[in-house]
């Protein structure tokens, strides 16, 4: 049964509402005292406020403006017998649903409260839906370098100082990027990700620019570009690194100028954006390959952070465990199932080449495969992907004993970057030889940080 809270300095109209609402299967309470009201408001938990407008003790847009600064959600519908414009614009800046005159009409109260029933649910499914959403996109870790990474974010995301993240493939360089813009003064206003390297070359142009009707074949409408599209917003360059240096020098000019201009126009369009661009390369060494630009790289790297792979933050593993699973369940309304400590080490134990996005598909296996609710480490064995050794699949497709030799090369020179960070003058230190001769060994055959 809703609950509805009177607040009227007459009598009469409390009891005419009392009476008309408890009929329609309301439980109905009502007071004449202004403060009193606000105390019961605090207190209990009422779905429904009838708010009197003019009181002697205190004028009831007062009152609201003390609800809202109390944050109590109810939906409040005023009465009055001043109905003025003035009163109404002023109480439906302050959040009230609807404004009721006097003398009251009781099939009008009763339109009135189905009405802000409804649109009460509606709210709360909304603001459901928006936690959802935002659960799904935290960034999950009690490790010092994940705390170091939210640490950083909080502090940028005020800014409008552009942000260069870095890490390997689904290591959450998307989180943070949404995880910026959540918390910036943009939040409200679009955020726009544009995936580099899914896009072809010959279209990035018109993909972030926008076209004017005309200078493609079979293109007779005017399209708005990325950059148009997020303007006051956010927009997030996935994998830059991939772009070609032709789409570069544009995007540099555009953060320089802070205008656009359509393929096949002539018109400048001032924009406002922030940036926040990701790369899974090494963008110094793409600089010293000439696939990248090194003033837009300066450009972009204000505020740089980088996502480690997952195998360098173990501890945070069961953590994430626990969060998708649950997620998992909820969304499959499962009971919410829990990993026995021999399965959680099994699962920290492993490579996680694919990082967190490889952990939650394979968390999303195993809920879904193994029935029951507490998961043994023997359990999920025969569902975790199972591989030969580096060395077997070597020599199983090597047809050569050279073909081997470079294989083998090519396996040990990867493993000696990745041990070191990607740190070319490191790595070439421990392996002995110079930085070019590493460089060359690279790119022949054909090594990059993915």
């Amino acid at each position: 049964m809703k609950s509805i809270l009177i607040i009227d300095d007459e009598i009469s109209i409390c009891e005419f509402l009392k009476n008309a609402l408890q009929y329609a299967g309301y439980y109905v309470e009502y007071t004449q005292d202004p403060m009193e009201g606000l105390e019961k408001l605090i207190l209990s938990d009422y779905a429904i406020l009838f708010l009197d407008i003019q009181m002697p003790d205190m004028n009831g847009l007062d009152l609201l403006k003390k609800i809202r600064e109390k944050n109590i959600d109810i939906m409040v519908l005023i009465i009055t017998a001043h109905g003025n414009i003035e009163n109404a614009i002023a109480a439906i800046k302050l959040g009230a649903f609807d404004l009721i005159e006097k003398p009251l009409d009781r099939e009008k109260i009763l339109v009135s409260i189905r009405n802000a029933l409804e649109q009460q649910k509606l709210l709360q499914e909304n603001r459901e839906f928006k936690k959802s959403i935002l659960a799904s996109e935290n960034i999950i870790g009690e490790s010092k370098v994940i705390k170091n990474i939210i640490y950083t974010i909080e502090r940028v995301a005020k800014t409008e100082s552009r942000v260069l993240i870095t890490g390997e493939n689904g290591t959450g360089k998307e989180l943070v990027a949404k995880a910026i813009h959540r918390l910036s003064s943009r939040a409200d206003k679009p955020f726009v990700q544009v995936n580099c390297d899914a896009i072809y070359s010959e279209l990035i142009d018109s993909e972030l620019f926008g076209h004017e009707s005309g200078p493609f074949t079979n293109t007779v409408e005017k399209r708005f570009g990325k950059f148009e599209l997020a303007d006051e917003g956010t927009l997030f360059l996935d994998e830059i690194c991939d772009m070609s240096l032709h789409a570069q020098s544009k995007i540099l000019r555009t953060i320089e100028e802070g205008v656009i201009e359509r393929v096949g126009g002539n018109e400048k369009i001032k924009i406002d954006v922030r940036i926040l661009a990701a790369a899974k390369k090494d963008l110094q060494y793409e600089i010293q390959q000439k696939n990248f630009r090194e003033d837009l790289f300066h450009r972009l790297n204000v505020i740089p952070i980088h996502v480690p792979p997952l195998r360098e933050r173990r501890e945070d593993i069961p953590l994430l465990i626990e969060h998708f699973t649950n997620e998992i369940c909820n969304k499959n309304k499962f009971p919410i199932k829990k990993f026995s400590d021999g399965a959680v080490s099994k699962l920290q134990s492993m490579p996680w080449k694919g990082n967190v996005r490889e952990l939650r598909n394979i968390i999303e296996r195993i809920v879904i495969m193994i029935p029951s609710e507490e998961i043994q480490e023997e359990d999920i064995n025969e569902l975790l992907p199972q591989s030969k050794s580096e060395l077997d699949e070597i020599i199983n497709k090597s047809n050569t004993f050279q073909e081997f030799k470079e294989k083998a090369e090519k396996s040990f020179i990867i493993k000696q970057l990745e041990a070191n960070n990607w740190n070319i003058s490191k790595t070439a230190d421990i392996l002995g030889i110079q930085r070019s001769h590493l460089y060359n060994k690279m790119k022949k055959y054909g090594i990059d940080k993915e």
